[in-house]
């Protein structure tokens, strides 16, 4: 007998496309340029216990930084396929820890995921779902305070990429 149990439940999210019509590349390079890679310095100092010399690093740091990324179109070449698709972990730990504080369950999705795709008749576009509606599933008003400023960092962000 296990003494695990298993819930679920749906959520509603809202979907996000922000096309652009500036080459693949070009709009990577400019997202690069917006949102830096975040700095992994700022978890060392984190699990050294230097928490308020992290919090002036973050606190210095810009509002969206990228946290790693995956290269989908080149999984696609085990079928056969040439494709440009870049998935994104684009967040703020400051931000995270402003929701995560009030409701942990917030960190899965912190931070955003998001799809940089070339279709097969060559348009290049943003995906995402909307922070507001993923984290709007808690319930919460301080988690959901934050999801909408980051919903607005987020489209910012991603149309000044894809500008």
């Amino acid at each position: 007998m296990s003494n695990a149990t298993y819930s679920v439940r749906t959520i509603s999210v809202e979907h996000v496309t922000i096309s652009s019509a500036n080459p693949f590349e070009n709009v990577r390079a400019k997202l690069s340029s917006l949102a830096p890679r975040i700095d992994d310095g700022i978890f060392v100092l984190l699990r050294y216990g230097e928490s308020k010399r992290a919090l002036q690093e973050l606190e210095a740091c810009p509002a969206l930084s990228i946290f790693s990324q995956r290269d989908h179109g080149a999984l696609l070449a085990v079928a056969g396929l040439q494709r440009r698709s870049i998935q994104y972990d684009i967040g703020n730990p400051l931000t995270a820890s402003k929701m995560t504080r009030h409701h942990l369950s917030a960190g899965l999705y912190a931070p955003v995921r998001v799809l940089l795709r070339e279709d097969t008749g060559g348009q290049v576009a943003f995906e995402y779902d909307r922070p507001a509606f993923v984290f709007g599933q808690f319930g919460c008003d301080e988690v959901d305070e934050v999801a909408l400023q980051l919903d607005r960092d987020l489209r910012a962000l991603l149309e000044e990429a894809a500008s």
